[in-house]
């Protein structure tokens, strides 16, 4: 296994972007990956998603401790993501080894969920607000079927693109639970994450589109990074930083898709 600086220093850069907003894990890393290291983007999803697991193990034991997790959501979505993120792997597993006939899809399917979360970035101060004055009357019956339905369009997007099960995911959240303490939003979606990006994780090994030593440079970069933006989050204009990371996922994604 060899370790490359340069792939522990861009770890550090997204780690550290990751530790002021919480949000440009799989978002920025993926895409990083693809089109700046040119690597195949089965082999950056399926990498992108065992570094995932690995770092928002951390994020998860952090909230776990501040008891900021409500354990209802996290099973509710769980149970529809992890038979998604399953059938997916499924799929791409029929589709057989990583080709150029597989390169177009993937890239266009990146691009929509960048763009998609560029855009929940801008406006999430927006639906926040929204979301406290809309949405109180529905039923807990239906309040838990969306959150299974929303587990199933996470698992799949999650194991096709790595992205999807942070700022979109925690949105959707905001909408569908709007008593919830933002806290408990952000954690429940965190801990999500875990199992899925492992599962889905496992099954890209497994697929054999995984770079264990681009993992381990990455790792190696990305733990510190977050450790330092997390001390840095007290002193940043977090809405800045957002706006900007917003709109480089929204140059990204159509560049991907174009």
């Amino acid at each position: 296994m060899t370790i490359n600086p340069l792939y522990s220093l861009t770890g550090f850069i997204v780690g550290t972007l990751v530790g002021l907003t919480g949000v440009g894990g799989g978002s920025l890393m993926t895409p990083i990956l693809v089109l700046l290291f040119n690597f195949h983007p089965a082999a950056a999803v399926g990498t992108d998603l065992l570094y995932a697991c690995v770092t928002k193990s951390v994020g998860s034991l952090v909230h776990g401790w501040k008891r900021s997790v409500d354990w209802a959501i996290v099973g509710w979505l769980a149970l529809g993501s992890m038979p998604a993120a399953i059938g997916a792997l499924m799929a791409l597993r029929a589709m057989g080894p990583p080709s150029a006939a597989v390169v177009d899809p993937i890239k266009v399917t990146l691009g929509v969920m960048l763009f998609l979360t560029g855009l929940v970035l801008l406006f999430r101060d927006r639906i926040t607000a929204w979301s406290r004055t809309h949405g109180q009357d529905r039923s807990p019956v239906t309040t838990r079927n969306l959150t299974i339905l929303l587990g199933v369009v996470v698992g799949v997007a999650v194991t096709i693109t790595s992205v999807g099960a942070g700022a979109i995911g925690a949105t959707a959240l905001l909408i569908l639970y709007p008593r919830t303490p933002l806290a408990r939003i952000v954690g429940s979606d965190v801990a999500h994450a875990v199992p899925l990006t492992l599962v889905a994780g496992i099954g890209h090994w497994w697929l054999g589109t995984v770079d264990m030593s681009l993992l381990a440079s990455l790792l190696i970069g990305s733990i510190p990074g977050i450790i330092v933006g997390s001390l840095l989050a007290s002193h940043v204009r977090e809405a800045v930083l957002r706006t900007i990371l917003a709109a480089i996922l929204i140059i990204v994604a159509l560049n991907l898709i174009l």
